[in-house]
């Protein structure tokens, strides 16, 4: 299922190599085998639009607002929690934790394995380190110092997603790699062997020690380098083990697929769902916090429960939303519907079988709404953590 690398060609030698590799041979040939592919592309099930038409114009002035550039960044630095060695090698008592890494990176550690999801420890999520946009905060546990992970599951190839040097740091753990059709191209291309990489289609699963990884449905897009459209899939997973289940969105607007996931493979002990980088710009590609709480009841159907993770916000400014609002948005939205939802630091790990009482971190490196933050009931603030003052 490998297709062979690239020749360097004089051209392709000025070519970033992050821009990835194109699929080729009996891997082109069975993603074209794909359900999904059609026309030569990979689709949604449902027409979706990248961006309004019209909008490139009207985007711009908003992403050029003084006012609105200084909301989407935070006025001081973002607490960091800084795990200790002993609290990586301490196995989670409930048998389910999860680290919130920024962004889309989550650590899973769940019945006795260790998955790590979308993992960005880029300075930047571009394919030049000179430019695109440039994190705002450290990433919590350099790489080399992270206990060794089970499986790397990526959702799609975005560069927000999927970082060629974190990649490659991780290709020397011994992971395996689950990942969507074509997407394992880029991945040999980068130097993981070929036999550590799996590529699903949507509703197809792998097995990784005693775990169950599962590619579902998402409502999104490819893109890398200079290629043409769709070239690549990109997927929502399940994971399941014997004892817990988990959801990870990758990135996604919202859609009637959530509740036919739910059905088949729920209810879950936490989901974790993109809640950032929204906009009505693009308004069918990436959920506002109020669908990324609808999505999770969806998930879960009838019998509810389970914890929210919120996703995808935070880390890198890719959208003209005010930094700090999916955070407390997500939190109003939850808390309406009767969903319990985690806000962890980056970096600090919580089992959802006991979840700590949430502290809204934000509120104090955000600049306020205009009305001034919601009241909240009196929380105390941890002080048993490295809070990071560099940006």
């Amino acid at each position: 299922m490998t297709g062979s690398r690239p020749r360097r060609t004089r051209l392709s030698a000025l070519r970033p190599a992050a821009f990835g590799a194109v699929p080729t041979g009996e891997r082109l040939a069975r993603m074209r085998r794909s359900p999904q592919f059609v026309d030569g592309q990979f689709r949604n099930p449902a027409e979706t639009r990248q961006l309004l038409h019209g909008s490139a114009l009207p985007m711009m002035r908003t992403q050029l607002s003084r006012e609105g550039r200084l909301r989407r960044a935070p006025v001081g630095p973002i607490p960091v929690y800084r795990p200790t060695a002993a609290e990586g090698a301490e196995p989670p008592a409930s048998g389910l934790r999860l680290t919130w890494m920024g962004h889309s990176s989550v650590l899973a550690e769940m019945d006795g394995q260790r998955v790590l999801f979308d993992p960005v420890w880029g300075e930047r999520c571009s394919p030049f380190t000179w430019a695109g946009p440039k994190r705002m905060h450290p990433v919590p546990i350099a790489l080399d110092e992270l206990e060794p992970v089970d499986a790397v599951v990526i959702s799609h190839d975005h560069y927000d997603h999927l970082d060629m040097a974190t990649v490659q740091s991780l290709t020397g753990t011994g992971a395996a790699f689950v990942v969507p059709l074509g997407v394992g191209a880029n991945l040999e291309f980068w130097g993981v062997p070929a036999e550590r990489i799996t590529e699903l289609d949507w509703h197809e699963s792998t097995r990784v020690g005693g775990l169950t990884l599962t590619a579902t449905p998402a409502q999104h897009f490819c893109g890398r380098g200079l290629r043409g459209p769709q070239h690549t899939l990109w997927a929502s997973w399940v994971v399941a083990g014997p004892e817990h289940r988990i959801f990870h969105s990758g990135d996604t607007g919202y859609f009637s697929g959530f509740a036919e996931i739910g059905a088949a493979h729920g209810p879950f002990d936490a989901t974790m769902i993109q809640i950032g980088a929204y906009s009505d710009f693009w308004p069918d590609i990436h959920m506002d916090p109020e669908q990324g709480v609808r999505s999770h009841r969806d998930l879960q159907g009838a019998k509810g429960g389970g914890v929210l993770l919120p996703i995808h916000w935070g880390t890198f400014n890719l959208a003209p939303h005010p930094w700090a609002e999916p955070a407390e948005w997500t939190l109003t939205a939850a808390r309406k519907a009767g969903v319990t939802s985690a806000h962890p630091r980056p970096g600090e790990p919580f089992e959802p079988a006991d979840l700590p009482a949430v502290y809204p971190w934000w509120r104090a490196i955000a600049v306020p709404p205009v009305h001034g933050w919601p009241a909240w009931p009196p929380a105390v603030s941890p002080t048993d953590v490295d809070l990071v003052a560099d940006r």
